[in-house]
């Protein structure tokens, strides 16, 4: 039980807030088991749920001067609905990650570093799940990388990988290019065509993946961020540009020509009434062409390009060639073209239609929109308040800034100008599609750094480790920067000669069970044949008379006893029973509780129908602040309603040896909870198993 799926737990934590996902897959052995040939040439099938999934705001950045907070106040609740989905028994061999993105790369450098060990440091003490280090679980990850994952998830969903006959673009090329637009950054990320991969080799990432069989598969992707240039912090820029050409003024209101006429706002966005005539406001024009216009010069075209040919802000991009790149762009690009403007049921985008649309929209009296919100949802109405201006920056962005051509409007050889999308029956041709979802899955870079994850447990073939799973610079080998998938393909308690600087989770816990578990044995050995040896009494009286008279004879008269001396005492009195008249023996007793309360195990559970404001015993801490992920808290077998997250840190717990150590004083521990031991974890963090879409049962 437990050998058959895998579990993940990723926390992406973006500007605006962060959001859970959880994924789940089968073992490698089990997968493997009766496939076909055609599954053994794909990368291992991650399955996800629509209810695995929660999001809370505001976004992690915005514990920088209280990172202290950032567990209790805004982990906590996305844990607890982790725990719900995740079996038990799996937990422990689950690993957890937390990605920061653009929000955190806002912050300053002490304020990042602050808030990741605060986020490692409440995982460890406060679950159980696997992060055996936390650099590379907790980390802020770069925008290049984020659209790297990206590319990986939106190829995988597509098929791009595992079927690359069903997608030939021509020119032998058969991946799709990803976009992705958030609240502070914006990236892309796809594979050149033969001529400009060779051209700009040293500009592109090489990625590897293995499929079921242990085959290497090699990419060559070239990923671009550009910080600032998400909706929201858009917006900002765009706000000062206003601000620089209307103001000073004898008015205090800005005209904007990117809200819905006659709708006022603050500067931040938020509506106001004709009777708050405080401070400087915005007043909608409702002029599309002229937003168009004004929010044009934040592309940044005009800067200088030192590395030709760019795009975007003077940042080189090697050229798109749309006869075979075709971009799928989520998040704000799916959210901005199928939101209040309709289009909901649309296959595909195309710029006359949009475009129309959105004229149509923002020309509007901002009364009549509201009217029209059914939902009178205020979340809905921000969305109205938002639309335009956002409209005008994905417009520009896409076409003025990337380049992709204008379906609708421009006449390109061997596209669609009618309007009509090819869709998901011909494998996504156009230029830009924007998606959601693709087979019911959402699109996220989430999945993209599970896939990596995934694919770095299967073997490679005939045990060739020269071409580890990660990601790197485009060179031979193993680049200096090849950031490894964090997963290892070796069977717990493996030992051999070989290197493990890029498998931490299994030469960690296989080697402390291994020890661990041969002192045990070797320990009852030696008390059977003691116990064999001094059966009969008078053996043991005169065996444990030497013994007290040599541990006395080096003993001051009247100085305390040593440690040696009361282990062995200890010892002498368990073996051979009390000991004769005048003998001494000391007996440790635990503090404040019986040790029939605890016991070595599973954390005890009420099961997975709690609610969310419970706090099951799921949540058991760690009993101290050095956790590795082989090491399990302890059971409670009565917490008495007792919230196991609040347990101060540093609880007496059990070492890898199986020896008591007290990390804190009585005084600070809780009357009625006192822990006797921890236990070693019943599998090796690798045998990654967490709970996320029921599609295959284990049985």
């Amino acid at each position: 039980m437990g050998k058959k799926s895998r579990w993940g737990v990723i926390l992406d934590a973006g500007s605006s807030g962060t959001r859970l996902h959880i994924y789940k897959w089968k073992d490698h052995k089990k997968a493997v088991h009766g496939a076909s040939a055609e599954e053994l040439h794909s990368l291992p099938k991650l399955v996800t749920d629509k209810k695995w999934t929660s999001k809370i705001k505001p976004g992690v950045s915005t514990f920088g001067e209280n990172p202290k907070d950032v567990g209790p106040d805004h982990l906590r609740d996305l844990i607890k609905h982790a725990l719900k989905i995740i079996p038990e028994d799996k937990i422990e061999d689950t690993p957890i990650f937390l990605m920061a993105t653009a929000g955190m790369r806002l912050l300053p450098k002490v304020q990042q570093t602050g808030l990741t060990r605060e986020i490692c440091s409440y995982l460890r003490q406060n679950t159980r799940f696997s992060l055996p280090d936390c650099d590379l679980h907790i980390q802020v990850i770069q925008g290049e990388t984020e659209g790297l994952y990206g590319w990986i998830a939106a190829n995988y969903l597509l098929g791009g990988f595992d079927r690359p006959g069903d997608h030939q673009h021509g020119k032998g090329h058969h991946t799709y290019g990803f976009l992705d637009m958030g609240g502070a950054s914006a990236q892309i990320a796809f594979a050149p065509n033969a001529t400009e991969a060779e051209k700009h080799a040293n500009d592109l990432k090489l990625l590897r993946l293995r499929t079921l069989d242990g085959s290497p598969a090699e990419y060559k992707v070239f990923t671009a961020t550009w910080l600032g240039f998400g909706v929201n912090q858009a917006r900002q820029a765009y706000i000062e540009k206003l601000k620089d050409i209307y103001h000073p003024s004898e008015s205090d209101e800005l005209p904007d020509p990117c809200l819905p006429k006659s709708l006022r706002t603050t500067l931040d966005g938020a509506e106001i009434t004709a009777e708050d005539t405080k401070g400087l406001s915005l007043i909608g024009t409702g002029k599309f062409d002229e937003c168009m216009k004004l929010t044009y010069p934040l592309l940044g075209k005009d800067k200088p390009c030192p590395d030709e040919p760019c795009l975007l802000n003077g940042q080189h991009v090697p050229a798109l060639d749309f006869d075979v790149n075709h971009f799928i762009g989520v998040s704000e690009y799916w959210h901005t073209t199928h939101g209040v403007f309709g289009g909901k049921d649309d296959e595909a985008y195309d710029f006359a239609t949009y475009q129309k649309r959105v004229k149509g929209f923002c020309s509007r009296d901002w009364n009549a929109i509201e009217s029209g919100i059914e939902s009178r949802d205020r979340t809905d109405v921000k969305y109205a308040m938002e639309a335009c201006f956002k409209a005008s920056w994905l417009l520009n962005v896409l076409h003025e800034g990337i380049g992709i051509p204008r379906i609708g409007i421009d006449n390109m050889p061997g596209l669609n100008s009618t309007g009509v999308s090819h869709g998901h029956s011909k494998g996504y041709l156009d230029p830009f599609q924007p998606v959601d979802k693709i087979d019911k899955v959402e699109v996220s870079w989430t999945l993209g750094k599970m896939v990596l994850y995934a694919a770095g447990q299967i073997p490679p073939k005939s045990g060739d480790d020269r071409h580890p799973v990660g990601f790197g610079s485009n060179v031979d080998g193993i680049p200096p920067d090849f950031q490894f998938a964090g997963s290892s393909w070796r069977a717990p308690g493996h030992h051999g000669n070989e290197t493990d600087e890029w498998l931490p989770e299994d030469g960690v816990i296989g080697r402390a069970k291994t020890s661990s578990g041969s002192s045990f044995l070797l320990f009852l050995l030696l008390l059977v044949m003691i116990g064999f040896i001094f059966r009969k009494k008078d053996r043991r009286l005169r065996v444990y008379a030497k013994l007290n008279s040599c541990c006395r004879r080096g003993r001051r008269p009247g100085s305390p006893r040593k440690g040696a001396y009361r282990g062995i005492s200890n010892l002498t009195s368990k073996l051979f029973g009390r000991p004769v008249l005048g003998s001494t023996s000391y007996e440790r007793v635990m503090e404040e509780g019986d040790a029939n309360q605890f016991e070595l195990g599973d954390v005890d559970s009420s099961g997975d129908e709690y609610s969310d404001s419970s706090e099951g015993s799921r949540y058991g801490g760690s009993g101290n602040g050095a956790r590795t992920s082989g090491l399990a808290t302890p059971k409670v077998n009565n917490l008495n309603g007792f919230d196991p997250l609040s347990v101060p840190f540093g609880l007496s717990a059990l070492d890898r040896s199986g020896l008591v150590v007290r990390s804190d004083s009585s005084a600070r521990l809780v009357p009625h909870l006192q822990v006797a031991g921890r236990r070693s974890r019943a599998g090796s963090p690798t045998r990654l198993k967490s709970p996320m879409a029921p599609q295959f049962q284990e049985t």
